[in-house]
């Protein structure tokens, strides 16, 4: 009885030292696309077709409103050369948004930055995108 008990034993053990020893293959991956499918892709990244969540940081009205919302925007694109910035303008305020973030999470990430130098900064999804 207890020599088939060794034999299983030994043979449980040899099973198990080979199975340590097996290696998984390694393979090598090559993508062949076409060079225009990464037009695409940036062009398509331009497009402002969903719905995206922006940063307004300015908002006046007034006979300075244009002058300050100018300096304001070139202040913005020099701190955060990474987003897009604009001027908007809906009668009778100019306003300069800041970014164009996909998700709600992203812009509130880029919110907590931006309030460091704009305090009244605060998210929107505007109707319109252009």
């Amino acid at each position: 009885m207890i020599k088939p008990l060794i034999k299983l034993s030994y043979l449980a053990v040899l099973f198990f030292s080979t199975s340590l020893t097996l290696h998984a293959q390694q393979g090598v991956v090559s993508i062949d696309q076409d060079k225009e499918i990464d037009q695409l892709l940036e062009y398509k990244k331009d497009l402002r077709t969903v719905n995206a969540f922006i940063i307004q940081i300015f908002s006046n009205s007034g006979t300075t409103a244009r002058s300050e919302a100018q300096s304001t925007r070139s202040k913005a694109t020099a701190l955060f050369p990474n987003w897009s910035s604009s001027l908007e303008y809906e009668q009778p305020n100019y306003k300069i948004w800041v970014g164009n973030f996909r998700t709600r999470l992203e812009a509130d990430r880029a919110l907590m930055e931006v309030k460091k130098t704009y305090a009244h900064a605060f998210i929107l999804s505007p109707r319109n995108n252009k």
